[in-house]
């Protein structure tokens, strides 16, 4: 059971985030009987900014923990993602696809954590990892900058309440799952860059008659949403998520730093219901569901490293979102598992804290370390595919082809469920198929 208490002084395993990626690997840790000790800066049910699709990864992910059945009984199934692009054209891409708001997909996770096992305490939030000395007693907290020890062994993390103050929690182990916001990165010395690979801004709408129509999560692609998308996604209850989305937003260089472009998400939302008729009809008829809201994007695996002695990254904190189609879900329920089966072998045969034994965590992290970068060709190829936002008309041509080729449309679906290559879509050799029928 959730509660507002300090979390127990010991454990095996503290797991900081219990979104997909932390509560997956929470799961999976107290399965083996590891005594696990979950913590969020919110209490659950909480919001999550999210456009809230679930693509075949995240239903893979799903039914490896054991909950799909309780997800989709709470989803809308749609049978496909309509892609349309700036001139209109649309073509429909079948697929395994669902939609719910990570307000409840998020809790279920963290409650089948929980039958698992693992103690869940909110809202506490990471403020530094505890460290060992070289003689293994507790020598302080870490801190970010030219003086930050990333060598010493973490042991555990002081945690902050906004009722209870601070707190210790001594862990052999802990993995950090705090999302996209680098703050906690930063205090545990491990964030690479501060600045998202991209912004996004989302809203739910309420209206029951749209919903009556034959649903599809639509992505749209147009000139002037400046290098970003729109999407509106059905969901259950009659209720919308709708939203815009910024690829690649910090790619803006003043003085030597990456700075965000100069684009208001507020006004590219407004754009995007003025350019795009069922967009603006949503708005128009519907019933907006509490505020806008926007969020950053951690993409392509990149920004963090990955572990230090004690402490492993998972989820979006490690990047775990896909650049092409903003999609992170299942990517970060992957990735919390990946931590899991790291994390499983000493804890099985009651290996000693990392301190204690250097080159036993030494190659636990690099077995977790190949296991994360083993995802990155694929992670690279979303990246390079994501080319098509500073490219409308790429997205004209290759809707034109779908359109009239049962091959691309095959294509596309396979890019969807991760058994097609995104850049064949998008790139010379690509480009030349599509320009070249015969081919």
């Amino acid at each position: 059971m959730s509660t507002s208490a300090p979390p127990p002084s010991n454990c095996d395993v503290l797991v900081v985030g219990a979104g997909p990626a932390g509560s997956a690997c929470a799961q999976a840790l107290a399965r083996l009987g590891a005594q696990v000790v979950l913590v969020d800066q919110q209490a659950f049910p909480r919001d999550k900014v999210c456009g809230d699709g679930l693509i075949p990864d995240a239903h893979h992910a799903l039914q490896r923990l054991g909950v799909h059945d309780e997800v989709m009984a709470r989803a809308l199934s749609v049978p496909h993602v309509a892609c349309i692009g700036p001139r209109g054209g649309r073509v429909d891409v079948p697929g395994q696809l669902a939609m719910l708001p990570r307000r409840e997909l998020d809790d279920i996770l963290k409650r089948a954590a929980e039958r698992a096992g693992a103690q869940f305490f909110a809202p506490w939030r990471f403020e530094a990892p505890l460290l060992a000395g070289a003689d293994g007693a507790l020598s302080g907290v870490a801190a970010e900058g030219a003086g930050a020890d990333t060598q010493a062994s973490v042991v555990g993390a002081r945690l902050k309440s906004p009722t209870h103050g601070l707190c210790e929690v001594r862990a052999r182990w802990v993995v950090l799952a705090t999302g996209a916001v680098p703050r906690a990165l930063m205090a545990a010395g491990l964030c690479d860059r501060h600045t998202p690979t991209g912004v996004a801004l989302r809203g739910y709408v309420h209206h029951p008659t749209l919903a009556q129509r034959r649903p599809a999560l639509q992505v749209v692609w147009h000139k002037q949403l400046r290098k970003g998308y729109g999407w509106i996604f059905p969901g259950p209850d009659g209720v919308f998520n709708i939203g815009v989305g910024l690829a690649q937003s910090h790619r803006k260089q003043v003085g030597g730093r990456a700075t965000m472009e100069d684009v208001n998400l507020r006004e590219l939302f407004a754009t995007f219901t003025r350019i795009y008729a069922p967009a603006g009809e949503l708005m128009a008829g519907g019933t907006l569901v509490g505020e806008l809201k926007g969020a950053p994007l951690r993409c392509s695996l990149e920004g963090a490293r990955y572990s230090r002695p004690g402490l492993l990254v998972t989820g979006e904190a490690a990047g775990s979102t896909y650049a092409f189609t903003g999609e992170g879900i299942g990517k970060a329920m992957e990735t919390g598992l990946l931590a899991a089966e790291a994390l499983a072998s000493p804890l099985a045969h009651g290996v000693a804290a990392p301190g204690a034994q250097p080159e036993a965590d030494a190659a636990l992290r690099a077995g977790y370390q190949a296991a994360m970068l083993a995802l990155k060709p694929r992670f690279d190829l979303y990246q390079r595919a994501s080319r098509v936002n500073d490219h409308p008309w790429l997205i004209d041509l290759l809707i034109w082809r779908a359109q009239r080729s049962e091959r691309i449309l095959r294509g596309m679906a396979r890019v969807l469920d991760e058994t097609g290559n995104p850049g064949s879509l998008v790139s010379l050799r690509g480009l030349s198929r599509l320009l070249l029928p015969g081919r």
